[in-house]
């Protein structure tokens, strides 16, 4: 026989022991209350009515899934993408909860992770996520992305705080003369070309020499490494040479916090542009390993529709790789990375 349950004041109640043991105690669904009744929340009961596990009555009137759906949709904010979550979860044999803390919208039974759901038209804002993120990781719990889009399909995502790291030590360079040519520093002597390329990946060949991205050249200009000269011969200096950056690219500035940070955490940097992103990363030399990692810079206030959030990490996937924002404030640099889940 079917669990039947009484629909009062936007709950669904189960008092019949067998069917409160059939609920809770195997399935995990609703919360005891005093007098051994069972309260169902209407998403759970939409859940159990449309999977034909139970019959509901109001004043011994049978309700039905149309009129259900409608009762919690007036009731629960964006309730059909929470449901169809929910239900997803549910038969993919995950044990999850409604959340009593608002900023998640479920919990897994055993507290392993916490799911918040977005319409794929949301903006999802980075500086919130990493609030949240930092809440969940200190419970040890992962935190969870659905995105529901237009169709009903879902996608998901895990959300992590990454301390990335690589294995390149840092060297000091005999000082170098680099010459501007509009969009990249060239370096024509050739020793020095081959110990800043072999030690840590600078640039790439030209001629015997090697040219250097812009912003590599401003670390190393910044490092004291090397010089530079326009090709009249005239010194630019490093000012000079921010002011030239800024004009190419208004977030220079965040771009290269981010680039001498990574730096400093023994990656190999080099441009991401191919990928979509600012930068690709390598934890180790390119010789051994393949970029890692593809790091897209953003300022603490950054927010992004679902879509291009999504276009990002299916396109990092798409190359064996993982997307990284990096989520500048001030002097503090947030690595958030996003990965595909398959719960």
């Amino acid at each position: 026989m079917k669990v039947t349950g009484e629909l009062k004041n936007n709950k669904v109640f189960v008092e019949k022991p067998k069917d409160i043991g059939r609920l809770f105690n195997k399935s995990h669904l609703g919360k005891m209350l005093k007098g051994e009744k069972l309260q169902l929340d209407l998403l759970e009961a939409v859940f159990l009515l449309d999977e034909t596990k139970i019959k509901i009555f109001c004043k011994k009137k049978e309700i039905d899934f149309q009129k259900l759906v409608r009762i919690a949709s007036k009731n629960i904010s964006h309730f059909e993408i929470k449901y169809l979550v929910f239900k997803d979860l549910r038969k993919r044999g995950q044990i999850i909860k409604i959340s009593k803390d608002s900023k998640y919208n479920f919990i897994d039974y055993n507290n392993h992770f916490f799911v918040i759901i977005f319409s794929e038209k949301n903006m999802i804002n980075l500086q919130k996520i990493k609030k949240i993120l930092q809440e969940t990781e200190e419970k040890n719990n992962e935190l969870w992305l659905a995105i529901v889009d237009e169709e009903g399909d879902i996608t998901y995502y895990n959300v992590k705080l990454l301390d990335i790291n690589g294995d390149t030590k840092k060297h000091l360079f005999k000082k170098s003369l680099g010459i501007f040519l509009n969009d990249r520093v060239v370096i024509f002597n050739r020793l020095k070309s081959e110990a800043l390329f072999e030690k840590e990946f600078f640039g790439k060949p030209f001629g015997e020499g090697l040219q250097l991205s812009l912003i590599e050249a401003f670390y190393l200009l910044d490092k004291n490494f090397i010089d530079i000269q326009s090709v009249d011969e005239k010194k630019i200096s490093k000012s000079k040479l921010e002011e030239i950056l800024k004009k190419h690219k208004p977030d220079f500035h965040l771009r290269f916090v981010v680039f001498k940070d990574l730096k400093n955490r023994g990656l190999i940097v080099k441009t991401g542009f191919k990928f979509g992103a600012h930068f690709r990363a390598y934890t180790n030399s390119p010789d051994k390993t393949h970029a890692e990692y593809l790091v897209h810079v953003v300022d603490k206030d950054f927010e992004s529709l679902c879509v291009e959030i999504s276009r990002a990490i299916r396109l990092a996937h798409s190359v064996n790789k993982e997307i990284i924002f990096a989520r500048v404030n001030g002097k503090n640099i947030d690595y958030i990375k996003f990965g595909r889940l398959r719960p």
